[in-house]
């Protein structure tokens, strides 16, 4: 049985075709060579690409709306000040924007209240650093950006009672370090190093004896990536963020204990600290909430401050200019947003397709490169304030353990989409590009993101994402665009995108049968939110197809499958009644009901050959309730049973069950309830008698034992 027979059952699994390394000539076409043509892109029955969708999906599909506020998809600016009485100061930068620190000396005052604020922490480790500062007179802290270096440098320099302090230019050489040093302590954070100019130990000796004739004291604070050379650096371990915040509430209510303890009880502070905020962040939050507890802003103000937080760090991301923040890097993070919780590898290898784009976007002249070596994992997740984490990945070939990425922030992905397709419109070219190409891939992982970054993109602005990226995906001559289409509208739908139902609508009337294909296919997705209204769309389908005189048979399939899918969703009971109030209506009617229901009683649990049928379950459940369920399913049966043009379908469907009966004794004792339900003629007890008595076993053998004892069962038809 083919994938393309309706009756079919889950699709085989494609063969895995990656979305390919580099553009297309024209940046963002279908003819790049790599995809097959239509006569090779096999339709993938509705069952198994829901399945593909729930197993690939960033957010769970099995009905209702995505999360309760769309985790920022809206709105929201940040403000990245601090206010302290009548002026405006950053009083606890925790290294952030280290180029935006000239040289210069630090004011005493700011010290000091950096030191009423400052955490050393529980284990001692400040202290250490203390020490080694004070014998050795030269410190290189490392650390990753945000976590509050330059801070602790400054602390340490204060700790060893070095006055006064003066930070240095980054752009000071490694080898002017001894010649910058007077009397008191040096800062040099985040110095520009590189490989042919590494910060080498022979310029920490010569500056060392330069701060022992003065007195004087240096740290240098390096990042991750530094260029060191013979330089043991030591490592910065932050404060937790709840530290951060402890001690600077108490120091902006003047240690006012009763105060500080019911700030921190709040639940929007509870939330802020349930994130992974940065500790610079933490230190702003301490100051909104010092201003709420005085009653200067309003709550709303202190339930926004994370969102807030979270959206200044993704515009500040891309406001960087490419010596801050390089645009593989800045691919990277988009790549991350759209595969959010998938594997790295796979991550990494799409970021890199992306940068190709991009750099197309950028110089159109110059042939787009990736270089094949050179990216750190752990440093590019940091960057990225993510992190990996060992999962099980559902495949065409069953579960694999991989090594996943995901933003620490689980509202990051959405709020980065948004930024970049809204804020910087400029990189839409190559974004629709890559979008483009995701869609062709052959991994449903890979469609399914791509369809998944698409409804955020029609959140965000449904006319610019319908115009550009979905309806060319609608209008695509290749099944697999449109199922990414398909995807696409309904995870926009699950978010809360307006006006997907009127899309569907007028795609369900138009003379373009891709489209119409598009429209049922998502209606029997969307449609267990709203039930009557999706039946309602796909009879009028029907009743166009059944209207026509040369019936479009791929649209009739489509409807039944559709309705397929509504009967075995979360709202199967309701779908049940609607198609038993409407089902005599008309044939036409009448065949999308039975068809479709024929094809819901062929899957089992797990889709094992011979596992529980699931209508024959949903049966069993209902009989023993008394819930009308049970009625309507076996008057369906009846009707399929009795109808010609499905009575072949319902028997193989029946016998494929006496099959499992045999393996299975609770399939047995189910269908020993159903049997009887099915008989209130002549016929039908002669038709079922019939069925159970000739239906061969397994590979032609006798009937199966079991086929005998449900013989018994059937009662004996009126007369």
């Amino acid at each position: 049985m083919s994938a393309q027979d309706p009756g079919a059952g889950p699709a085989a699994p494609e063969p895995e075709k990656p979305a390919g390394p580099a553009p297309a000539a024209d940046g963002a076409g279908e003819g790049t060579g790599e995809t097959p043509p239509e006569e090779q892109d096999q339709r993938q029955n509705a069952w198994s690409a829901r399945r593909d969708l729930e197993n690939h999906s960033p957010w769970s599909v099995a009905g209702g709306v995505v999360g309760a506020d769309h985790h920022g998809i809206s709105g929201g600016h940040f403000t990245g000040s601090v206010h302290l009485g009548s002026k405006t100061e950053i009083v606890y930068q925790f290294g952030g924007g280290a180029a935006a620190h000239s040289s210069g000396e630090v004011p005493a005052p700011t010290l000091e209240r950096l030191a009423a604020r400052f955490v050393t922490g529980a284990d001692g480790a400040f202290d250490a650093l203390a020490e080694r500062l004070r014998a050795e007179r030269v410190l290189v802290l490392s650390g990753a950006r945000f976590t509050g270096r330059r801070t602790a440098a400054l602390m340490l320099l204060h700790r060893v009672g070095a006055v006064p302090v003066r930070v240095l230019d980054r752009a000071t050489g490694p080898g002017e370090l001894a010649g910058r040093v007077e009397a008191g302590g040096h800062l040099l954070c985040d110095p520009l190093t590189r490989r042919d100019r590494p910060l080498r130990e022979a310029h920490l000796l010569a500056a060392r004896d330069r701060l022992a004739e003065k007195d004087a004291y240096l740290v240098v604070t390096v990042g991750p990536t530094a260029a060191l050379e013979d330089v043991a650096p030591a490592a910065w371990r932050p404060p937790a963020p709840a530290a951060v915040l402890e001690a600077h509430l108490r120091a902006e209510t003047d240690g006012d204990e009763a105060t500080v303890r019911k700030l921190l009880a709040l639940p929007a502070v509870g939330d802020f600290l349930g994130r992974r905020h940065q500790l610079r962040e933490a230190a702003r939050y301490a100051a909104v909430l010092a201003r709420y507890a005085a009653g200067e802003v309003e709550e709303r103000r202190i339930e926004r401050f994370s969102l807030d937080a979270l959206e200044g760090q993704v515009q500040e991301w891309f406001e960087q200019d490419e010596e801050a923040l390089h645009l593989r890097d800045k691919a990277f993070l988009v790549a991350l947003a759209a595969f959010d919780g998938s594997p790295y590898a796979l991550t990494a290898e799409l970021s890199d397709l992306l940068y190709a784009f991009l750099q197309k976007t950028d110089d159109p002249s110059r042939p787009a490169g990736v270089p094949v070596f050179g990216t750190h994992i752990g440093k590019r997740l940091q960057l990225a304030r993510a992190e990996l984490y060992p999962d099980v990945e559902q495949t065409e070939w069953g579960p694999v353990e991989q090594l996943k990425a995901r933003y620490e922030d689980d509202r990051a992905a959405r709020v980065l989409l948004r930024e970049v397709w809204t804020g910087h419109p400029s990189a839409r070219p190559a974004l629709i590009a890559w979008l483009q190409r995701l869609a062709g891939d052959g991994r449903p992982l890979v469609r399914t993101r791509a369809a998944a970054t698409a409804a955020v993109l029609a959140y965000t602005d449904l006319p610019s994402a319908m115009a550009l990226v979905i309806e060319a995906w609608a209008t695509s001559g290749r099944f697999r665009h449109r199922l990414v289409a398909v995807n696409a509208l309904t995870l926009a739908h699950l978010l809360g995108t307006p006006n997907v139902p009127r899309i569907l609508d007028a795609w369900c009337e138009s003379e373009d049968r891709r489209l119409r294909w598009v429209a049922i296919r998502t209606h029997g997705l969307i449609g267990p939110g709203r039930p009557a209204e999706a039946l309602a769309a796909l009879r009028a389908a029907a009743r166009h197809q059944y209207g026509r005189e040369d019936p479009d048979e791929p649209l009739t399939a489509e409807l039944a499958e559709s309705v397929e899918l509504l009967l075995l969703s979360p709202a199967g009971d309701r779908v049940l009644s609607e198609l038993i109030r409407t089902m005599y209506d008309d044939r036409a009617v009448l065949e999308l009901a039975v068809r479709g229901f024929v094809r819901a009683c062929r899957h089992t649990e797990d889709d094992e050959r011979y596992g529980r049928p699931l209508v024959l379950h949903w049966y069993a459940r209902a009989a023993t309730g008394h819930h009308p369920a049970a009625h309507h399913i076996a008057t369906l049966w009846r009707t399929a049973l009795g109808d010609r043009a499905h009575t072949d379908d319902a028997r193989d469907v029946l016998h494929h069950w006496v099959l499992a009966a045999e393996r299975d004794r609770t399939v047995e004792w189910e269908l020993a309830a159903l049997l009887p339900a099915l008989v209130t003629t002549t016929s039908e007890h002669q038709r079922l008698d019939h069925l159970l008595r000739t239906k061969p076993g397994e590979d032609g053998a006798p009937p199966p034992p079991v086929a005998d004892r449900l013989l018994t069962v059937l009662p004996r038809p009126p007369h």
